[in-house]
């Protein structure tokens, strides 16, 4: 058995796990930044980096404590090296770095995407710990919209990913031309609920012959329509304070259209990619897989297995690097204290 303490400082969120054989999460301690970024309207890659700095010692200990191990328990630290905030990275892998040498422990870097789609193997309602390769991993989060091909375990082809904006981004800048606020998706769900998704017609970008995604498109779309009713004085989409003069019912039905087109693209963009390959199963990961529309969508209209982490699992979280570092202990040679950060390191 492997016990596996996990740490992850990507963005925002400052995190630690311990998890065993990969699938069972014995404790998942999160601190979150949400309420420190919120007046900036996104993450302030400075101010992140400093909290992690403050939080990073206290969430370990909480999650050695809420899992009852101590360090003699340890198989392992895995923590991620990358894609991400280079000052955040290094933060944690410094921090895992110490406490490595200090315990002698296996120090093993893991990639954020990775983890990502490990989050599908952990212990819950869905993830089933069999799985038959190949497998489809949709990864949609606020910076990457990618589709992979799963071949094997730490074995990737990627089929395709977005030409300008990922899914979560687009879903973040809408919202402040909605004047949603911070975090946009959450707050762009919630006024979809509301609204009619016929009410406008947004466009879909399928890029026919690819794999790719395109949502730049669309987030212009909802721009000029939020243009004609404020008269013109929308500008672009970067504003932190929009939408002032729409009525509510025209921000629900925009805020409801556009989700909609966002997730017939990435569903059906999905099944088509699994057919192509011959997949075995869907895998939807990242922060916008707890989109609960883009869930019961992508459940009823594939004719193959799915699986989707439960809410606490899709956004960043430590849990998932301690279930991929499961796979990937094998391989510790001894020069892992040696690693740096990559923050735009690649899965393939």
């Amino acid at each position: 058995m492997t016990t596996i303490l996990g740490i992850e400082t990507s963005c925002d969120e400052t995190a630690a796990a311990v998890v065993d054989d990969g699938r069972t999460v014995r404790s998942n301690v999160v601190a979150s930044q949400i309420d420190l970024h919120r007046q900036y309207g996104g993450v302030f890659p400075e101010v992140a980096s400093r909290q992690h700095v403050l939080a990073i010692l206290p969430v370990v200990e909480q999650a050695l404590h809420e899992a009852n191990t101590g360090w003699p328990d340890l198989s392992a630290i895995a923590v991620t090296r990358g894609p991400g905030l280079a000052g955040s990275l290094l933060v944690g892998v410094n921090a895992a770095k110490g406490m490595a040498w200090a315990r002698d422990l296996p120090l093993i870097g893991v990639n954020h995407l990775e983890g990502h789609i490990y989050s599908n193997w952990i212990e819950a309602e869905g993830n089933s710990a069999v799985k038959r390769f190949p497998l489809l991993v949709l990864i949609v989060s606020g910076g990457h919209t990618e589709l992979i091909v799963m071949v094997n375990h730490g074995r990737y082809e990627r089929l395709g990913g977005t030409i300008d904006d990922a899914a979560g981004e687009a879903f973040d800048k809408v919202a402040r031309l909605l004047g949603l606020g911070y975090p946009g998706g959450p707050a762009l769900q919630s006024a979809a609920v509301r609204g009619n998704p016929t009410a406008y017609r947004f466009p879909r970008a399928w890029l026919p012959g690819s794999h790719d995604f395109s949502f730049s498109g669309l987030k212009t779309a909802v721009l000029r329509a939020v243009q004609q009713i404020e008269g013109g004085k929308a500008t672009d989409s970067r504003r932190l304070t929009a939408g002032e003069n729409l009525p509510p019912e025209a921000v629900f039905d925009m805020a409801a259209s556009f989700q909609i087109a966002v997730i017939d693209v990435l569903v059906e963009k999905s099944i088509r990619a699994a057919e192509s390959v011959g997949a075995t199963e869907i895998c939807v990961c990242g922060g916008v897989s707890a989109n609960a529309l883009l869930r019961k969508t992508v459940y009823e209209r594939s004719h193959l297995p799915v699986s989707i982490p439960p809410l606490y699992l899709c956004t960043d979280n430590a849990a998932m690097i301690g279930a991929a570092g499961h796979h990937h202990v094998h391989e510790v040679n001894g020069t892992e204290l040696a690693m740096d950060v990559v923050a735009n390191l690649s899965l393939t």
